[in-house]
């Protein structure tokens, strides 16, 4: 039986990591999986959680979507390969007050999460369409589907994505082409750990007004009592992902948690918005509290 081909970029860690490991421990070796990375250092991690190299199931390879050249490489490598499934996975996190966010960090941010995508999806979808089938499945994220206080860039990135991947997503339809984004909420990854964010104390936020400094202070709490009490773990994530590979015909939009759904419900339901903001203040700082850092 001829293996489906997966190709998973941002495989380093978290969702990546344990997708690219699902996929090629499969017990009836359906899949061959190229799992990327911008480090291949990095890529032990991956090969431990296999026990070891899987020749016939897992290929591992150095791709950076931020370098057209390392895409450019890697495409050769698979040259020939039909491949089946595209996960842009590939990601980067930006949190803090608007007025700290450089403009080299902001680039960044884009460079990964929007461009990044639109350079792996440029560069795999022509095979797709001569074979006239596959599947883009794209980690996105509930920042991608409402705005987060302290996110704003971050959430722009997903935003675009999202505009993005459903412009395309009509386009590919007439060649048998199904795109799916992940909407993921919290995960225990190390994605919180990494991201990149002003310490409250530091002096990063030195000249910023106290009240938005108070209200960051307790947005970071927010953030880990979030990760601490709701948290999907990985395992969770993935089933969402594997849904998506395996359904005949996957839909568009796949959210992994119900968490906020009371949220998006009650952006479609006030069109105008200011419900929503309200709603979210209330549920991040606490009903009718203005700013400041309380308790």
């Amino acid at each position: 039986m001829e293996k489906t081909t997966v190709l998973i970029t941002g495989c380093s860690s978290g969702i990546g990591l344990g997708l690219a490991a699902r996929l090629a421990a499969d017990a009836a070796r359906r899949f061959k999986v190229y799992a990327t990375m911008r480090d291949l250092a990095k890529g032990e991690r991956l090969l431990e959680r296999l026990g070891g190299c899987c020749p016939d199931t897992l290929e591992v390879l150095q791709l950076d979507v931020t370098n057209s050249c390392s895409l450019a490489a890697a495409v050769q490598q698979v040259q020939g390969q039909r491949l089946d499934v595209l996960v842009c996975n590939a990601g980067v996190g930006l949190m803090g007050p608007l007025e700290t966010c450089s403009d080299q960090a902001m680039k960044t941010v884009f460079d990964v999460n929007l461009f990044g995508a639109v350079r792996t999806i440029q560069a795999f979808l022509p095979t797709m369409k001569r074979h006239r089938a596959g599947r883009i499945i794209v980690s996105s994220s509930i920042g991608g589907l409402q705005g987060l206080p302290f996110n704003s860039v971050y959430c722009a990135s997903k935003f675009a994505l999202e505009g993005l991947c459903e412009s395309l997503a009509i386009v590919l339809q007439p060649f048998n082409i199904h795109l799916t984004l992940v909407e993921c909420g919290p995960v225990n990854t190390s994605f919180l750990a990494n991201l990149q964010r002003p310490d409250p104390e530091g002096s990063e936020l030195q000249g910023l007004d106290a009240e938005t400094q108070g209200l960051y202070r307790r947005y970071l709490r927010h953030c880990q009592s979030l990760f601490h009490d709701v948290a999907q773990e990985v395992e969770e994530v993935l089933q969402v992902f594997l849904e998506a590979i395996g359904t005949p015909r996957p839909p568009l939009r796949c959210v992994t948690t119900q968490l906020f759904a009371p949220l998006s419900r009650l952006r479609l339901a006030s069109p105008d918005g200011s419900a929503y903001v309200r709603a979210m203040h209330d549920f991040v700082f606490g009903r009718g509290e203005a700013g400041g850092d309380r308790p």
